[in-house]
């Protein structure tokens, strides 16, 4: 008899064989400058929680007092029975936010790409007309699903280069109903921007949707209003694209731009159609953490005073810290084994941080994400650029 379950061990074993298997620590404790992870409390260079509101008091308060008048899940899906007034009052603190015409709350940045591509481009069943994604090379896994379950066409221009883009749609957007152009606002794997105004300019230029996916922008750019502020397009890109679980510290996505595109996408979109409303309890937290980004530009000032500390003196120590511009600094190592090698000796010296390489990253290129954050005081800062010495210099990294 046929092992169906043979290939499933054999590629586990060839995982494990050549150290491309992902072993999973578990955390301990809160997200927060020092975590306990794997019983061991080291200072924590590896999520994503920029401004230190994962465990901040205002929001742990606001999503208890959700919980007891809300209850802990709206038990349905936004179009039947779950959505609650909490939910449109986040959406329009949201929009006013952001300065666009309207936002619209689902349960994961994942979800809000699946969500909103689809639902703009596709193929007419009816007719065959097909429409085309324009999305960079680099783009997030999430972009890159939400594209194919459209059933567009995805043409790929070059990495963060408008030309390529103006050439990439010159020759296919003819072909095509119509058009969009998408692109991630801040690349998570080097931490670069895309020049999004340039972007916009030859996507205008065509006639072309445009659609930014903010992940690791909101609450790090455009004093915490994200890259779109950064570029001073308000109410211009159609779409944007936010994550509420990186810099906001709690959970859920958006789907912020045009109102008639919002009001659209809420119509169309499957994850809003198919999928139960966040709960309560987040979307008071994310409430909280809007108000915290305007009352205030401290937490977004701090972050961005450890960053330029951070890879000044990294810099000076001889690591090649590539092209960032943002707090996400990568510390490239060549070789996927010597860069898990050096996460294992940074976490045995106490510091947090992981391993990235092929096939996230280009082959030779493996390294070490440092996330910085707000949460992280000099003192930190320096005990981290202690240990990241003594490794570096340990493996023959740096001299």
């Amino acid at each position: 008899m046929v092992d169906k379950l043979d290939f499933i061990r054999h590629e586990l074993a060839d995982m494990r064989a050549t150290k491309s298997y992902i072993n999973i620590r578990t955390m301990d404790s809160p997200a927060a400058g020092w975590m306990v992870v794997d019983g061991k409390k080291v200072l924590n260079f590896c999520t994503n929680n920029y401004l230190g509101l994962a465990n901040h008091p205002k929001l742990k308060q606001r999503a208890k007092e959700a919980i007891e008048k809300w209850g802990v899940g709206p038990a349905a899906v936004r179009t039947i029975a779950g959505t609650q007034a909490l939910h449109l009052e986040f959406e329009r603190r949201m929009a006013e936010f952001k300065g666009v015409g309207a936002s619209m709350l689902v349960q994961s940045g994942f979800c809000a790409n699946q969500a909103a591509i689809p639902a703009l481009v596709g193929r007419d069943r009816a007719t065959g007309e097909q429409d085309v994604i324009f999305s960079d090379r680099l783009n997030h896994a999430s972009i890159i699903d939400g594209a194919r379950l459209s059933g567009a066409k995805i043409m790929v221009y070059e990495h963060c280069d408008a030309e390529s883009l103006e050439a990439v749609i010159q020759e296919n957007l003819p072909n095509y109903r119509r058009g969009l152009m998408i692109t991630d606002g801040v690349f998570s794997m080097d931490g670069d921007m895309a020049p999004l105004d340039k972007l916009y300019a030859v996507a205008e230029r065509y006639g072309v949707m445009t659609m930014v996916d903010d992940a690791h922008g909101e609450g790090v750019l455009g004093n915490g209003r994200g890259i779109v502020a950064h570029f001073h397009l308000h109410g211009k890109f159609d779409v944007e694209i936010g994550t509420l679980s990186k810099a906001f510290g709690v959970m859920g996505g958006v789907i912020a731009g045009k109102q008639e595109i919002v009001e659209y996408v809420r119509q169309k979109a499957r994850p809003n159609l198919f999928s139960s409303a966040l709960t309560p309890a987040d979307t008071a937290a994310c409430l909280a953490a809007v108000d915290l980004l305007e009352e205030s530009s401290d937490l977004v000032d701090k972050l961005w005073q450890n960053t330029e500390y951070f890879k000044s003196e990294m810099e000076k120590l001889g690591f090649d810290t590539g092209h960032s511009q943002t707090p996400i600094v990568p510390i490239i190592i060549g070789e996927v084994p010597k860069a898990k090698e050096f996460s294992a000796r940074l976490f045995e010296e106490g510091l947090f941080a992981m391993a990235l390489g092929f096939p996230t990253v280009p082959v030779g290129t493996a390294r070490i994400r440092v996330m910085n954050t707000a949460a992280h005081t000099q003192e930190d800062l320096d005990r981290g650029l202690a240990i990241f010495a003594k490794v570096g210099r340990e493996l023959g990294v740096i001299a």
